[in-house]
């Protein structure tokens, strides 16, 4: 049997709007992402901190064992 994190399914992952820096051009991107491109401009945006699926996953507590 093949252990999987419940939240694999990717029916949990969020989406939410950044501002680039460059050019102010609304960028879409996901919970599980660290940074995209603008595609106004080409700029990279990172979020503000790295994405942990503890983060936006509701089984995340139960797979890293109650320690978030």
């Amino acid at each position: 049997m093949i252990n999987r994190c419940p939240g694999q399914d990717g029916r949990e992952i969020r989406a939410e709007f950044l501002r680039c820096p460059c050019c102010g051009y609304k960028v879409e991107i996901f919970s599980d992402e660290i940074r995209r491109n603008c595609p106004k401009c080409g700029q990279i945006i990172y979020r503000q901190k790295l994405p942990s699926c503890a983060d936006w996953c509701r089984s995340g507590r139960e797979c890293l064992g109650g320690r978030i």
